[in-house]
């Protein structure tokens, strides 16, 4: 196996900006200094090989079981407006037959992963003021994060480097097939949407993962089918609102399940949220075991949910951003084949939607 690294004049280069940017700005961080370079954060992790990173095979129905070997670690998730880090064990690791969907559902990390655009992944061992930081970085074909795994103080260290040397990619080149996103569909006017039959179908749902296949199927996206509902299953609130119903869970201790995800992970932190901090315009969860970094700023709809099931109405807060991009989601903690928590709704409801 060649585990040299290839260092192409590219790479090289860019690393070297990478070093004279940290320079300036200690505090940067990858994917900001990415930016600033013009590059994805994929270039950038990978101009670091034969330095502190090494490529690895993206053998992702092996790859994942494995990482419950480095015992308790933070994954990490995030979109442009909200990073979601859960700390726990990699458990019941399942990657569907395809390969193209996994789940990770442990108690702790709860993830929906959407394999097919995952794209490279990497090993990095960073030398840092408060010692060396051990993760696993994946990226999407358009060289964007999708999925972070750190070590922790209490992680199984002696695990690291065999699970390292096993998975290493025989060629540690730095190149990397990125390819534009595809365009997207231009969305259908409202107009052109039969309305009534979107709300009939709505009305039936027997379970909350069928909402994707309800848009499909009419053709709508996620604020275009909310907007369309009716006020009995969809209703605008004001964006301010959304830290205070945190808030207002925290002090009433109401257990929640909160949804992060960007187009490849999902992540979900079950359970109550305690200490809550406003840090300039980022509003933050700071528990032991969880934390969420949420730039309120990015947020410009909000959206109180309802949506029938077998076990009830589920109500949910959904959060967007100016592109119509979901930035997170909230429910009241439950597990299928359980109604609703009546605290969780009776706090969800409280708050008045916007007029019409």
């Amino acid at each position: 196996m060649n585990l040299q690294p290839q260092t192409t004049p590219v790479a090289a280069g860019l690393y070297l900006a990478w070093q004279v940017l940290r320079s300036e700005q200690p505090k940067l961080r990858a994917r900001d200094a990415a930016e600033q370079l013009a590059v994805s954060e994929a270039e950038l992790t990978a101009s670091r090989m034969g330095v502190d990173a090494v490529r690895l095979n993206p053998q992702w129905a092996t790859l994942l079981p494995a990482l419950g070997e480095l015992g308790y670690v933070m994954a990490l998730t995030r979109n442009e407006y909200c990073v979601h880090e859960r700390k726990g064990h990699y458990r019941e690791v399942t990657v569907m037959g395809s390969g193209q969907m996994g789940l990770v559902v442990s108690a702790d990390i709860d993830l929906r992963l959407f394999l097919g655009g995952w794209a490279s992944v990497f090993a990095i061992a960073e030398d840092t003021a408060r010692g060396t930081q051990r993760s696993i970085q994946v990226f999407d074909r358009q060289g964007l994060a999708v999925h972070k795994v750190f070590l922790t103080e209490d992680s199984t260290l002696a695990a690291w480097a065999p699970l390292v040397e096993r998975f290493s990619a025989q060629e540690q080149s730095p190149e990397l097939d990125l390819q534009p996103l595809p365009a997207a569909e231009a969305p259908q006017a409202d107009g052109e949407i039969d309305v009534e039959s979107l709300r009939s179908n709505w009305a039936s749902l027997k379970d909350t993962h069928h909402f994707f296949a309800l848009l499909k199927k009419h053709g709508t996206t996620r604020t275009q089918a909310l907007r369309l509902a009716g006020r009995q299953w969809a209703e605008p609130l004001a964006p301010s609102e959304l830290p205070k119903l945190l808030e207002q869970a925290g002090a009433a201790e109401v257990p929640i399940m909160l949804f992060v995800g960007n187009r490849h992970c999902i992540q979900i932190h079950s359970g109550p949220v305690r200490n809550l901090r406003w840090l300039d315009s980022w509003f933050n969860v700071l528990d032991p075991e969880f934390n969420l970094h949420l730039q309120t700023r990015g947020v410009t709809e909000v959206w109180r949910v309802r949506k029938p099931s077998s076990d009830g109405v589920i109500t949910s807060w959904e959060a967007f951003d100016a592109h119509g991009e979901l930035v997170l989601q909230l429910f009241g903690a439950r597990k299928p084949g359980v109604p609703e928590l009546a605290t969780w709704r009776t706090l969800a409801e409280t708050c008045p939607a916007l007029e019409a």
